[in-house]
């Protein structure tokens, strides 16, 4: 347990160039939230604004004007944005400034919920990870697709999985790598299906996008099918006896919901609520190993990243 076990939470929200700057703080304060979803455990207090190629600053001052409504201060001093927080979300969706912006809020002590991807790549992960370790500081980060709850409710059913299909879009990144900004979600879903202990990435590219094959070595398989403009999740289970199951991820539950729930509760001591940073790391391994490979034809090894 922690300090801030029992009260309300004061979170600084660092970044404004996503919408989940925008859609976490209106579910713990915007009044118009449907109750049935809404967190007042925490409290947003401050937004630090800066400048992404993910976002124009016509689309911010949107972002800023909401938040300002809903009564959460925005400005563009660290210091300033961070001052009396008892957590810090880190909603920055260019994957690029994650290292720089974690060593400043590490340095506080406070814990982080760290937005999807980790960074950028593995070699940022690996100087985030020691950071958070030279500091002390308890940090997750997380993609809401493996907490939807047409996912969890198939997971929960406990089938052996030897193979799996999970399908989902590949965005266009405005800077760095499209299937690590993006592919996350689907990565996400396949580790949690899976576990650790992938051992290569293999990427076929075609009109419609990536096939990517994850070997495991002993004998599991998994496909991440990314697909341009084809905005729908779900998955294919096997154990190669029983008949399949196939999930649907339809929404029903906002995905936001489910996830602040969980982030939620590891501000408040809990580190079941996270995921685990040898999951986040392996997911990691395969994004990259993902990308290399969709560039260059070959088999990428995780143990070579």
């Amino acid at each position: 347990m922690v300090e801030i076990m029992d009260k309300k939470i004061k979170v600084a929200v660092i970044g404004l160039d996503t919408s989940h700057s925008t859609a976490f703080p209106g579910l713990m304060v915007d009044p118009e939230t449907n109750p049935d979803f809404k967190i007042d455990s925490l409290q947003p207090t401050r937004c630090l604004r800066f400048d992404t190629p993910f976002q124009s600053p016509e689309g911010l001052d949107k972002r800023q004007a909401y938040l300002e409504k809903i009564g959460v201060e925005v400005g563009t001093d660290f210091d300033w944005a961070v001052e009396g927080c008892d957590a810090i979300m880190l909603e920055i969706n260019d994957p690029a400034f994650h290292l720089e912006y974690f060593e400043k809020c590490a340095a506080l002590g406070k814990p982080i919920y760290l937005d999807k991807p980790v960074a950028g790549n593995v070699a940022d992960t690996k100087k985030i990870y020691e950071l958070a370790k030279k500091y002390n500081v308890r940090f997750f980060s997380a993609s809401s697709l493996r907490f939807d709850i047409d996912f969890e409710e198939t997971l929960e059913k406990g089938m052996p999985v030897k193979s799996a299909v999970i399908w989902g879009p590949v965005g266009v990144a405005a800077a760095g790598s499209s299937i690590v900004w993006y592919g996350v979600h689907t990565f996400e879903m396949l580790e949690r299906i899976m576990g650790i202990g992938a051992e290569s990435v293999t990427v076929v590219n075609d009109e419609k996008g990536h096939i990517c094959t994850v070997a495991y070595p002993d004998g599991r398989r998994g496909v991440v099918e990314l697909t341009r403009k084809a905005y729908r999740y779900g998955a294919l289970l096997r154990d190669d006896e029983n008949p399949a199951v196939m999930v649907n991820v339809t929404g029903r539950v906002p995905f936001y919901a489910r996830l602040i729930k969980h982030i939620d509760s590891f501000f408040r001591g809990d580190d079941s609520a996270g995921v685990p940073l040898d999951e986040s790391m392996e997911i990691m391994k395969m994004l990259e190993a993902a990308d290399i490979s969709s560039t260059t034809g070959k088999t990428v090894y995780l143990k070579d990243l």
